[in-house]
């Protein structure tokens, strides 16, 4: 079952035209960001740093797919612990006006497994 499901995604985002038939290849950046956070508590106490890399493209290789990438990377955050992180890593294929179908994976030391996420996404 979880094989159709997949092969049901990964047919539904490759099968859509895209909508720039003019440029058939091509790389957009949407945004690129790379943050720096102090994290304290609302006492003032010292809660570690974060730092915050988040990178979404826009990719037409015959049809147009986002690939988007968010990661945080904390130092001593979690008390008893010096370094722990969560990235997530996506593909986002718009199918109609802000609608699209999207996959993403997700891990970390906040998880326990490694996480596939297949869903809709609406953009507002």
């Amino acid at each position: 079952m979880r094989q159709a499901i997949f092969a049901f995604f990964v047919i539904a985002i490759f099968s859509f035209p895209t909508l720039k038939a003019e440029n058939p290849l091509g790389f957009s950046p949407v945004v690129n960001e790379v943050s720096l956070f102090q994290n304290s508590s609302d006492g003032g106490g010292n809660l570690g740093q974060t730092l915050q890399i988040v990178s979404i493209n826009s990719i037409d290789i015959g049809t147009a797919i986002n690939v988007e990438f968010t990661a945080d990377f904390n130092r001593k955050m979690t008390p008893g612990q010096d370094n722990e992180y969560y990235i997530e890593v996506g593909l986002v294929k718009p199918v109609w006006n802000n609608l699209s179908v999207n996959y993403q994976r997700v891990q970390g030391t906040f998880i326990s497994d490694p996480v596939n996420q297949f869903g809709m996404r609406w953009s507002f």
